[in-house]
């Protein structure tokens, strides 16, 4: 009778690790979203200097280029300001800090999350409409010269980046709204 139980109980246990397994390979990688209409600016005087002086994407790539180092956090989204303290972060977070800062300024953003066919990870870039699109991968900036007018060539020349090849990729507008949703056939 006590292997009974012993057998159920370890059953049990089984399932809840196999479905937490399941559910945490879903969320690897980056591409959390953070709603930044839910950041409020800190009321940090030096981080508001530093976002006053941001005032290009193109200055706001090389300030996370020169002060941030890149380290995965797969469950988490830290904000514009957790970004700027610890000084570490992912793609969601690098892109996230350099939406809002765009916005700040008036720009046009959008965030691109990009799923990867063959693998769980995500991956989350910046867009800004500049004269044509601009973008912006972990800091480093990619300018529209290379005439990119759609969100689909932002899309696959940053699959190209990474040799890999896009299963679905969706772009997300500041206010969270869905702007565009691309399959790969």
């Amino acid at each position: 009778m006590q292997k009974n139980i012993y057998n159920k109980n370890t059953a049990k246990k089984m399932k809840i690790i196999l479905l937490l397994i399941i559910i945490l390979t879903f969320l690897a990688g980056c591409g959390s979203i953070y709603d930044l209409n839910n950041f409020i600016l800190p009321d940090d005087i030096e981080f508001i200097r530093l976002v006053e002086e941001l005032n290009t994407p193109k200055k706001t790539c090389q300030y996370m280029l020169d002060n941030f180092t890149f380290k995965s956090y797969p469950y988490i989204c830290l904000t514009p300001y957790q970004l700027y303290i610890i000084k570490k972060g992912d793609c969601n977070d690098y892109a996230n800090f350099a939406i809002f800062i765009a916005h700040y300024h008036d720009y046009e953003t959008y965030q691109i999350i990009i799923f990867f066919l063959n693998d769980t990870y995500r991956h989350s870039i910046a867009v800004y409409k500049e004269d044509l699109y601009s973008f912006s991968d972990n800091g480093y900036y990619f300018t529209g010269k290379y005439n990119y007018t759609t969100f689909l060539e932002i899309a696959e020349y940053d699959c190209y980046l990474r040799d890999k090849k896009y299963l679905k990729y969706v772009v997300y507008d500041y206010d969270m709204n869905i702007v565009e949703t691309g399959y790969n056939d």
